[in-house]
């Protein structure tokens, strides 16, 4: 009597289940319950641990002394815009060429493909598709970096599941980049010697033609200094002029005193001598196209163009000089702000947080969804 009492009271009260089940609102069960019930099986049993690897860099620039010349040209040319070189590195860890060096190290693909880690978050685990591209993808997915334009501090985030791969991603990242600014800096070295060297090799070219001319023009006028040359004959000019006037003075005063003097005809010729030696003296300074004067002018313009080409010459040096120190310095580095560190806990995923979500939406479409149910069946009975 007892076991056939009980066994009714069994079917009593699984009879009640049923019926309660049965009560329950269908679209508060697909709506709540069961979303519930899948996140709470997934974020509390399935989804695997999330390690972050977090590491703070800055690419900087050193303090530039006041420059002139070419280091001047170099640094408004961008050599010291560090900011922008920040943004090169944020770009360059987000590259395939940065994911393929961890490829080709690391083999980060079979790492994010382990069967340790869910079917959900395991790289490849539904499509099954294993190309660079969607290990692409997947790598974007996991690896961040953010960048503060006031501090210029940039933020690497790597996302692993185990805390040996997120250090390890992590700290071989800020490697990659600290081997792209140093190459950075040795072609920006490069470039600023090869393009002084260039001017003053080219700069030496001009002065070396430019003092050519000038000689090959005193070779061929017989000049060394039409100046100097100028001086030289003015002065012979004037001695001549002070022999005519004192010749003419002895003529006029023997002409006045003894009229018939035969010493008359030899000063009218030495005075005829004497004006033409200084008509002579006097074309070559001035007047025709052999003249000092007229040489002068084709003389001074390649005179002026050796002396410019000498200084620029002098200045090429001097910039390729200021090039060579400057290249012995730094032009920009990546300094680490903070170092990677190794999580000993995983901060993701948010397992409570995601249930209690999951379940909250699910509130919350249910009540819309229940609102617009009613309001319809309400418009129906109206009719």
């Amino acid at each position: 009597m007892n076991s056939v009492s009980n066994s009714s009271k069994d079917n009593f009260k699984l009879g009640n289940l049923v019926r309660r089940l049965k009560g329950i609102n269908r679209l508060f069960l697909c709506t709540v319950i069961i979303p519930s019930l899948i996140a709470l099986i997934y974020f509390g049993l399935i989804a695997s641990d999330v390690y972050i690897s977090e590491s703070r860099f800055v690419v900087r620039s050193p303090d530039k002394r006041s420059v002139t010349g070419l280091g001047a040209l170099l640094q408004g040319a961008g050599f010291s815009r560090a900011q922008d070189d920040g943004y090169a590195v944020r770009d360059y860890i987000l590259s395939r060429d940065a994911l393929q060096k961890l490829e080709s190290k690391y083999s980060i693909s079979k790492s994010y493909s382990s069967k340790n880690i869910d079917l959900f978050n395991r790289f490849g685990g539904f499509d099954h598709d294993y190309s660079f591209e969607a290990l692409l993808r997947y790598y974007l997915k996991h690896v961040t970096v953010e960048s503060d334009s006031l501090s210029s501090i940039s933020t690497l985030t790597v996302r692993a599941y185990t805390n040996d791969e997120a250090f390890r991603i992590n700290e071989n990242l800020l490697e990659a980049s600290e081997a792209l600014v140093n190459q950075l800096n040795e072609r920006g070295r490069q470039d600023m010697i090869r393009f002084a060297t260039h001017e003053v090799v080219s700069t030496k070219e001009h002065a070396l033609a430019a003092a050519l001319a000038v000689s090959n023009y005193r070779n061929q006028n017989h000049l060394f200094d039409p100046a100097k040359q100028t001086t030289l004959q003015l002065q012979m000019i004037s001695k001549l002029q002070d022999q005519l006037i004192t010749a003419k003075s002895q003529l006029k005063q023997i002409q006045a005193l003894t009229p018939n003097n035969p010493q008359i005809a030899a000063l009218q010729g030495v005075t005829i001598s004497l004006q033409a030696s200084i008509d002579s003296e006097t074309a070559k300074v001035a007047g025709s196209g052999s003249s000092l004067s007229h040489k002068s002018v084709e003389y001074e313009r390649l005179n002026l163009e050796s002396i410019f080409a000498d200084k620029q010459l002098a200045i090429a040096f001097t910039s390729l000089e200021q090039a060579r120190n400057e290249a012995q310095r730094k032009q920009f580095y990546l300094e680490r702000i903070v170092q990677p560190n190794k999580p000993d806990v995983a901060m993701e995923p948010w397992r409570i947080r995601n249930i209690f979500a999951t379940f909250m939406l699910g509130l919350i479409l249910w009540g819309v969804l229940s609102m617009l149910l009613a309001g319809v069946r309400e418009h129906q009975d109206h009719k």
